[in-house]
């Protein structure tokens, strides 16, 4: 896995708040907001930046940890040495250890040559771990040495390695219930914890909805290379709609309303299917399955792209094999 790695020199991160912007040269990354409740997180996060202590980001799915969590390195003395990361429940245990601290060649099955880990290559900047509630014992002991000694060993090696690596942590998870189940070392927790930035659920700043989502569309607009608005009854809905998903759920049904939309107006139809918007509308809560929704929405990008199903998967933001299974699983034939 290769890491991804973010330094000053390729990329500036602006905030955008209210009618402030931000100038940039290239590969903006923006955090947008006008809520009182997004300004305090923006203001913590700007004196965190200063200091070198870890920081635990929480947050529910979708409502932007890890751009808090580069802005943060990006303001840090740091800036200028990379940005790492790595999600602790997206790849196996046995490899995540490999992932952070490198392996010698020979030291197990497939080490073919010897390899750097993150905590190498973040030597002087941040390492950033998502989903932190999901590691091993064996890899939270290994983490918690980090911590208290700044030394590691590759796996198979005898040396030990210094490392300076500012570390950024998040989870969706209650930590807490995590330690009274023991799955989660108490000594690790309260080494992370020093600092503890809580995102709030997009239902919880609806102010900056409408915000978002214009400025999605105008990111949209710019790709595409059209111009598109939204018609006027758009925004109630969006202003009233859960967003579950978050800022993420936001920001992908904003980019599918320009790419599937016809005319230079996206019109609700476009979001929603039918009785869906009513449910916005109404504020009801279960008017339609949530696998009807998904399969009525899954057939209309397949409509679009003619019944490609590679396109397809790259609009749904979903892998080919998820996709297949989908069809089977939903009887959609064609």
């Amino acid at each position: 896995m290769k890491p991804d790695i973010l330094s000053i020199e390729d990329t500036t991160m602006g905030r955008d708040s209210g009618t402030r912007r931000s100038k940039s040269r290239k590969n903006v990354w923006y955090i947008v907001y006008q809520s009182k409740v997004m300004q305090q997180v923006m203001d913590m996060a700007d004196k965190v930046a200063q200091s070198d202590s870890p920081v635990m980001i929480l947050g529910e799915t979708g409502t932007g940890k890890e751009l808090i969590a580069r802005y943060i390195h990006l303001n840090s003395r740091r800036k200028r040495n990379p940005f790492l990361d790595v999600n602790c429940a997206s790849i196996s245990q046995s490899l995540l250890e490999a992932e952070l601290f490198g392996h010698e060649k020979g030291s197990f099955t497939g080490a073919n040559e010897q390899r750097r880990g993150l905590f190498e290559l973040a030597h002087r900047g941040t390492l950033f771990m998502d989903e932190i509630g999901e590691m091993s014992p064996t890899t939270q002991s290994n983490l918690l040495r980090v911590l208290e000694t700044g030394s590691f060993r590759r796996i198979g090696g005898e040396t030990p390695l210094r490392t300076d690596v500012r570390l950024i942590t998040a989870t969706n998870k209650d930590l807490e219930s995590s330690i009274a189940d023991k799955t989660l070392r108490n000594d690790l927790y309260y080494r992370l914890n020093t600092v503890v930035i809580t995102l709030p659920p997009l239902r919880k700043r609806r102010e900056d909805i409408w915000f978002l989502a214009e400025h999605f569309l105008s990111m949209g607009n710019k790709q595409q290379g059209i111009r598109k608005r939204f018609a006027p009854d758009v925004r109630p809905i969006f202003e009233k709609y859960h967003w579950s998903g978050n800022v993420r759920e936001l920001k992908n049904t904003v980019e599918r309303m320009v790419l599937l939309s016809e005319g230079d107006e996206i019109k609700l139809s476009d979001m929603f299917p039918d009785k869906l918007f009513m449910q916005a509308k109404t504020g009801e809560s279960s008017l339609l399955p949530l696998e009807e929704v998904e399969k009525r929405y899954m057939l209309k990008v397949l409509s679009y792209t003619r019944g490609n199903r590679r396109e397809a998967a790259g609009i749904l933001r979903i892998s080919e094999p998820t996709l297949y299974r989908k069809i089977k699983e939903y009887n959609i034939r064609g």
